[in-house]
């Protein structure tokens, strides 16, 4: 196959002999040509004319003049209206990419990460290939600062943010609620770049009963942005960067672990469902579960001790149901931490049962038995 492709894309531009390719920059190689005139009044009018007719080398993808034709009617004129300049260069530098890629690489790639920022993503099936939604029909068109590859059709970059490109998916309603009561739905919307691993609402729906809505709270703000914070990292990473590290430092300061796994990729405990959706901001990765930041030991088995103080006082003096809802809010509070698999797991079925147990005296009992069994290990792990 790769000899089949290597040989259509050996086809040099129509009209154009290999002399006169070599001897210009990609500038002048794509105004010799005569059929990317649209493409030249765009980098004249973005300021990017001197850019690549620099040392480079880049590697442009580059639509003809019938390719701008597809786009619908006025879309041209308006990019090339002075103060559309910066939306008009973020659509240029989305078809450049940095270095010489010539077509035997571009073949063995899926995807690669444009001077825009944002990555364009390449298919290869049988002898064609697509850029994002273009089909590659000229390549190897070889310049003195790079190389040229022809493509049909204009392709664009992600023009939504993070939060806007959540919210028109919907299915991160919980998520996107969360941020805004935190404070952070504008830090998010801002220039960033940002790499987000985002959590579904049926990820969301995966955490004891409460959770949430206890988080949602204005008293719980701080914690609220420690989690989400937990969720961000700096820059736009995207997956094969990602899993190459390994790990990464996230807002909140603690870094998330990343692997493989015969099921799949993994940020933490959480499965990662769907990479690499480009936002104007950012780039988001999907995961199935919640990731919640590490928490101090300590800190647990202060609180640990301080509630069951207060749960005695309660109880001793009659309230049960009071001393019930107090260890079963403490216990909810503690599942936003991360403890660790075993403790979650033991707080998640000592909540269940107690949701099912209807006398509060037995209900205080079943959670403060449970709470004691928590405080042992915390201690023995100390």
């Amino acid at each position: 196959m790769k000899k089949t492709l290597t040989s259509l894309f050996a086809v040099a531009l129509i009209g154009m002999s290999a002399a006169s390719a070599t001897a210009a920059d990609i500038v002048d190689t794509a105004v010799g040509a005569g059929k990317f005139k649209t493409l030249a009044a765009a980098l004249g009018a973005a300021d990017l004319v001197d850019t690549l007719k620099g040392d480079g080398p880049f590697t442009v993808f580059a639509p003809t003049d019938a390719a701008f034709e597809k786009l619908p009617a006025g879309t041209v004129e308006t990019l090339l209206k002075p103060e559309n300049k910066g939306k008009l260069a973020g659509v240029l530098t989305y078809h450049v990419v940095a270095g010489k890629v010539m077509a035997e690489q571009v073949v063995g790639l899926k995807g690669a990460q444009t001077v825009n920022g944002q990555r364009v993503d390449i298919k290869v099936d049988g002898s064609s290939v697509m850029v994002d939604g273009a089909n590659v029909v000229t390549t190897d068109i070889v310049c003195d600062n790079g190389v040229i590859h022809i493509i049909d059709s204009v392709i664009l970059p992600a023009d939504k943010t993070i939060p806007e490109t959540a919210d028109a998916a919907g299915s991160f309603k919980t998520l996107l609620a969360a941020a805004k009561a935190a404070g952070l739905a504008e830090v998010l919307g801002s220039e960033g770049p940002f790499t987000v691993f985002a959590p579904t609402d049926e990820a969301f729906a995966k955490l004891p009963e409460g959770t949430v809505a206890s988080l949602l709270k204005p008293e719980n703000k701080e914690k609220l942005v420690a989690i989400l914070k937990y969720h961000v990292v700096a820059g736009r990473v995207y997956s094969e960067d990602a899993v190459a590290a390994k790990s990464a430092k996230t807002l909140q300061g603690s870094p998330v672990a990343i692997k493989v796994t015969d099921g799949g990729a993994m940020i933490n405990d959480s499965k990662v469902v769907a990479t690499d959706v480009d936002a104007s901001n950012g780039v988001i990765h999907i995961i199935d579960a919640v990731l919640l930041p590490p928490e101090n030991a300590v800190d647990a088995r202060r609180v640990i001790e301080n509630t069951v103080a207060q749960g005695a006082h309660l109880f001793n003096a009659g309230h049960h149901a009071a001393c019930a809802d107090l260890y079963h809010n403490t216990m909810t509070e503690l599942m936003s931490a991360n403890l660790g698999d075993s403790l979650n797991s033991h707080m998640s079925t000592v909540l269940t049962s107690a949701n099912h147990t209807t006398c509060p005296t037995q209900r205080a009992w079943t959670l403060r038995t449970g709470i004691d069994q928590m405080y042992g290990q915390i201690v023995a792990n100390r």
